[in-house]
């Protein structure tokens, strides 16, 4: 059984009932895939959430398991900020991402691979 983080911009896509998004979710459900979110991921969803998804947003967090950003989440993150900031632009909500994924063992499933370059991920 797999374990996904679901990065921020995963989540969104599927608020907004965006195909395929739905249906590999629905496909991970189906196959009892755990699913996973972090707090970062809250923080910018609520900041960009429109009228009318509020209620949308609070069952989605109900749906998934959450990962606690704990003190070696946050160091994890500070050595991905000190090897990536500079070289790829990496920022510190990509970097807790990260070190969530990479810290709890779990696949990262984002649409913006870019945005991590750490060698130590494994993506879905």
């Amino acid at each position: 059984m797999a374990k996904v983080l679901l990065d921020s911009d995963v989540l969104m896509e599927w608020l907004r009932g965006r195909q395929p998004i739905v249906q590999q979710i629905l496909a991970l459900i189906e196959q009892q895939q755990e699913l996973f979110w972090t707090p970062v991921s809250v923080a910018e969803i609520v900041a960009g959430v429109r009228e009318g998804e509020e209620s949308t947003v609070a069952n989605l967090f109900l749906l998934l398991e959450p990962v606690s950003i704990t003190a070696h989440v946050g160091e994890r993150a500070g050595h991905y900020l000190d090897c990536y900031a500079k070289s790829h632009g990496l920022q510190l909500g990509d970097a807790l991402i990260a070190a969530c994924a990479s810290t709890e063992g779990l696949s990262l499933w984002t649409l913006n691979r870019k945005h991590y370059p750490m060698k130590d991920l494994q993506f879905l």
